[in-house]
């Protein structure tokens, strides 16, 4: 197979923001009530976790048939595309390497699951039937 390599982004919903407005309620919380080095501690350890996921939650499929998914330092998972079963829209609130709610679940190997929110759906679901054309996209009906 080829070399090329197609990245596509996470697209960032309300969800993504969220852990930025609490790391900003903690400040002033903590800067509010003097206690300024506590403030930093909260700050430096929410922005360890969340910045990491914040820019660097990715997808990427490779030339050779593998798909990866990357989410800060948290999650790095590899799978082959010709594992995948069928890819399914979802608004599923769960912890996933998604950062909007507008996401595909992925079905793969006999029991696996990961749910992805790419920036661009109908080019990223492209190019996995593209690999493997036997994959079922099930589109939902709501808005």
């Amino acid at each position: 197979m080829s070399n090329d390599l197609h990245i596509y982004r996470s697209k960032q919903g309300i969800i993504s923001y969220l852990p930025i407005l609490i790391l900003a309620i903690v400040m002033a919380i903590n800067i509010y009530t003097g206690k300024y080095l506590s403030g930093i501690i909260a700050t430096a350890v929410i922005s360890i976790v969340v910045l990491p996921m914040l820019l660097n939650t990715k997808y990427t499929i490779t030339g050779d048939g593998k798909l990866y998914v990357r989410c800060g330092w948290i999650v790095n998972i590899e799978m082959d595309i010709q594992s995948i079963r069928k890819l399914e829209d979802t608004r599923s609130v769960l912890s996933s390497p998604a950062l909007s709610l507008n996401r595909i679940e992925i079905f793969y190997n006999k029991f696996d699951s990961v749910m992805v929110s790419p920036k661009n759906k109908a080019e990223f679901v492209t190019e996995l039937q593209r690999i493997k054309p036997s994959i079922e996209y099930r589109v939902s009906n709501k808005g």
